[in-house]
């Protein structure tokens, strides 16, 4: 099962792996209704091994499916979606425990940097793999040189200005607003269809520009339905058909308290830069303050944890006192704290927070970086490092 925003290359992905399997798409409503007339017990022999595309658009398909692989006549299917359609209850229950289910986001910035060539593991990984993390910044080099660095840095300037949607890379730069306003009249119309079946978009339009205006901030219903004229549970509702169609996620804080009273309120992000941009009306030249920078950086970290699968959470910390770390990486090996700055230059006033919290974590603190907009990799005192945010999520 492969799920995924709309546009981020599922169709293309798997009709280039398995070229030898017939391809139904279901938005065809012929597809739809030929599948639907064949039985159960003729399923295997009549379809078989397929491409299912579009499949939450007839899930009662998914039984047929389940039914063939459960009789041992059937050893593979692959399926495509959109909505997160494994939350949905009636693919849920057709499917547990017998598919496996992988995640395709908006190209990282390390994707867009390789172009062509093989990937390799980011920095971010690097360090999510190692016992010790501080180790490996000890061997990494202090600045990039040449074609490496230039690679990194304007994939990261694409993902600034334009997000990460494969679509916008053949396009010329003057139509890419355009193709990301149609983006949102596409997600407007089939996702929420899929989901919701709203009769009237339009408040639903509003609380979605409202959202997007909010990423990279705590999150308050109540503040949230308010100003979109909507009630707190509609508000909620709402919210959740962003983030099962992917366009959003939260961040949940780091519960347990270390120095004080904490927040418990969630962080709303914007899973693309390019969509958030045209949602909040700001062109790829207006210059990003720091919510965007934030969210920018929680999305590379989400869309590489959840694409790999990795045994890892992401939190941030905010106590109610003031004290507030971006994020913590939390791992099997213990946390790993991240402070993002839209600055070219680091203090030491900038890992105040996390020295703060290095004490009560004890033997569970990895280490602290400060993500920067610099160019070098240095250490700033004992167990904290300045990183460039192109570094951090580029491969050398």
């Amino acid at each position: 099962m492969l799920t995924g925003a709309r546009q981020t290359g599922k169709t293309t992905l798997v009709r280039a792996l398995y070229t030898g399997l017939p391809y139904f798409n279901l938005d065809a409503i012929e597809y739809r209704e030929q599948l639907a007339a064949v039985s159960s017990f003729e399923w295997s022999d009549t379809v078989g091994a397929a491409v299912l595309d579009e499949v939450q658009k007839e899930p009662a398909l998914l039984d047929k499916v389940k039914f063939a692989y459960d009789a041992g006549e059937l050893g593979f299917s692959a399926l495509l979606g959109s909505a997160q359609i494994l939350l949905l209850k009636r693919v849920k229950e057709s499917l547990a425990g017998r598919v496996f289910v992988y995640e395709l986001f908006p190209l990282m910035l390390s994707e867009l940097a390789a172009g062509t060539t093989p990937l390799k593991v980011p920095l971010l990984g690097r360090l999510l793999a190692d016992r010790l993390p501080l180790e490996v910044l000890q061997a990494e080099p202090k600045v990039f040189l040449g074609r490496a660095d230039d690679d990194l840095r304007r994939a990261e300037q694409h993902l600034l200005e334009w997000g990460g949607m494969p679509g916008l890379l053949a396009l010329e730069v003057s139509r890419r607003p355009q193709w990301l306003k149609s983006y949102e009249a596409t997600y407007l119309q089939r996702d929420l269809g899929d989901l919701a079946r709203l009769d009237d978009l339009k408040p639903f339009r509003r609380f979605q520009q409202l959202a997007a205006l909010r990423s990279g901030q705590m999150l308050s219903f109540s503040e949230l339905g308010r100003d979109a004229g909507i009630a707190v549970e509609t508000a909620r509702r709402y919210l959740e058909y962003l983030r099962l169609s992917y366009q959003a996620f939260l961040l949940q804080p780091f519960s347990e308290n270390l120095t004080s009273q904490v927040v418990k309120t969630p962080k709303i992000f914007w899973a693309d830069c390019g969509l958030l941009r045209s949602l909040t009306g700001r062109d790829a030249s207006a210059p990003v303050d720091g919510h965007f920078f934030e969210s920018y950086c929680a999305a590379e970290i989400v869309k590489y944890l959840r694409s790999l699968q990795l045994n890892a959470q992401v939190f941030y910390y905010r106590t109610r006192s003031g004290l507030e770390i971006d994020f913590l990486l939390q791992t099997s090996k213990g946390i790993l704290a991240l402070e993002v700055k839209m600055r070219e230059a680091v203090s030491g006033a900038d890992i105040r927070s996390m020295r703060r919290i290095e004490r009560e974590l004890g033997t569970r603190w990895l280490g602290g970086l400060v993500l920067y907009r610099g160019r070098e990799v240095y250490e700033i005192e004992p167990g904290y490092w300045a990183v460039p945010t192109y570094r951090f999520f580029g491969a050398s």
